[in-house]
């Protein structure tokens, strides 16, 4: 499977997020719950950017996140989340995401969301799949 990429310049977005002190493990490091509420704020201030709304009756659920810790983070220095549009399916799609602090990166996530009704999983309409498309990271090719 691919992985996200781990140069920033690979992102069509990116947010600079404040790590805190309730962040670290005992060894002094960012722990692995705070790398979620990390990328989660990312990935909400990208779905943001985008200008997507539901259309009436819809919502987009998250069905799997994958996070892949690549080095250590650390308080009280801040990090940039960068965020992009990896796989674009039928009803689902994929945020990919790399933490960043001045050490480089630090964490990648992947995240697939899939469009549902009440009635379950919902194909995408053009101008969705259009949005989506715009925001690619560079050098994606959806396998």
């Amino acid at each position: 499977m691919q992985k996200p990429p781990r140069d920033i310049a690979a992102y069509p977005f990116a947010t600079h997020t404040e790590t805190r002190f309730q962040d670290l493990d005992p060894l002094g490091h960012i722990n692995n719950v705070a790398y979620a509420a990390l990328f989660e704020n990312g990935r909400v201030r990208f779905n943001h950017s985008l200008g997507l709304e539901h259309p009436r009756g819809t919502r987009w659920l998250i069905a799997r996140v994958e996070i892949d810790y690549v080095a250590e983070g650390f308080f009280p220095e801040a990090m940039e989340i960068a965020s992009g549009i990896g796989r674009i399916g039928n009803s689902s799609w994929q945020i990919l995401s790399a933490a960043f602090q001045k050490s480089g990166c630090v964490a990648t996530s992947v995240t697939t969301l899939v469009l549902t009704d009440k009635n379950g999983s919902m194909p995408m309409d053009d101008t969705m799949r259009a949005v989506l498309g715009r925001a690619r990271v560079k050098g994606w090719a959806d396998s």
